[in-house]
């Protein structure tokens, strides 16, 4: 799933919860959460693929130090 998409569905996530509602309906399908704790742990999952896949790689710094043995 690209990353637009995921961004998509977790505003439609976000907007039922806040309505108060257990149904989402996304692409045509529609995704009825047994109670709010599982929506809310969709959000959160949710929420995490996309700081994985919008995350920048880790830059390594190489340097040299050099002591004199005091």
């Amino acid at each position: 799933m690209d990353l637009e998409r995921m961004k998509a569905l977790l505003t439609a996530l976000q907007e039922a919860r806040f309505a108060g509602l257990r149904s989402v309906s996304y692409d045509g399908k529609t995704v009825t959460y047994g109670s709010d704790a599982e929506l809310a742990a969709a959000i959160r999952d949710l929420e995490s693929r996309i700081a994985t896949a919008s995350a920048t790689p880790r830059r390594r710094r190489w340097g040299t130090v050099a002591t004199k043995g005091l």
